[in-house]
């Protein structure tokens, strides 16, 4: 049973897509621990790109790797989502105050929030009414150094426990890679797409395989409101994402367009 000696501390989750071993979720854990008790639950291998799946086909398992004051952390074989599941509904003393997701090792700028692991342990957070971020850092490198970005991890963790978030809000955060940033931008998300390419290979038995390839085209280079833009500008990029992905404004179009009818054809 997990028990932390100062329990008047706020209670934090801590997951990832990378895994438990990454250097980004040990940056972020060490960061959560100047403001509360920590209980990280991640993944026990990579499972980038996993968005929102969750487990079903195979059994889950929880395996405690490490505890000291005021931090425990396991491992799972399960997605970042079913990470922040596991806890919430199996592990942890009580619904925690806080969810954060990463420090991932890549962008999740732009459309990639729709793919990220990491984004999706953070959207479960906030489904859970649980105000959540996921960090990213602009390095793919295993060996990354997140020394740079420390300090605005810190930043946004603690507006976020001072003011929280909005219900059905969470935060991505995207920071470049280097070691001199500029500060923190809050900025929308940027319309680009992946260009994809699929390389054909041949197995030694003579079967067809596919490895996905591409690149991320921005399809608005000259705005510079968006996440894309101040990034490369050598800015944090600060995007508030919604649960609620209602187009309100196609909505009135559609109803001006007569899609609303009964079975009689009568509104």
């Amino acid at each position: 049973m997990i028990k932390f000696e100062e329990n008047h501390r706020p209670l934090i989750l801590v997951t990832n897509d990378d895994g438990v071993e990454a250097r980004g979720i040990r940056a972020l854990r060490e960061v959560a621990r100047e403001f509360g008790n920590v209980v990280v639950v991640a993944p026990d291998s990579a499972q980038s790109g996993m968005s929102n799946a969750i487990t079903v086909k195979v059994p889950l398992y929880l395996k405690k790797v490490h505890s000291e004051k005021g931090l425990y952390i396991f491992k799972t074989n399960g997605t970042p989502v079913d990470c922040v599941k596991l806890s919430l509904n199996s592990l942890l003393p009580r619904t925690p105050d806080l969810v954060l997701s990463g420090v991932n090792h890549g962008s999740n700028s732009s459309s990639s929030v729709h793919y990220s692991g990491t984004l999706g342990g953070a959207r479960e957070g906030v489904m859970n009414e649980i105000p959540s971020v996921g960090f990213s850092l602009l390095d793919y490198s295993p060996d990354a150094d997140f020394s740079a970005a420390i300090p605005f991890i810190r930043q946004v963790i603690q507006q976020v426990i001072q003011f929280g978030l909005p219900a059905g809000t969470f935060l991505n955060v995207n920071i470049p890679k280097g070691n001199i940033l500029k500060g923190i931008k809050v900025v929308r998300q940027a319309r680009g797409k992946w260009v994809e390419e699929f390389v054909e290979r041949e197995d030694p038995r003579k079967q067809k395989y596919y490895w996905l390839t591409g690149f991320f085209q921005n399809l608005e280079p000259n705005a510079i409101d968006t996440d894309e833009y101040v990034l490369d500008q050598g800015f944090v990029s600060v995007v508030p994402c919604t649960l609620d992905i209602t187009d309100h404004g196609a909505m009135e179009q559609l109803k001006a367009q007569s899609y609303e009818m009964s079975i009689n054809g009568v509104v």
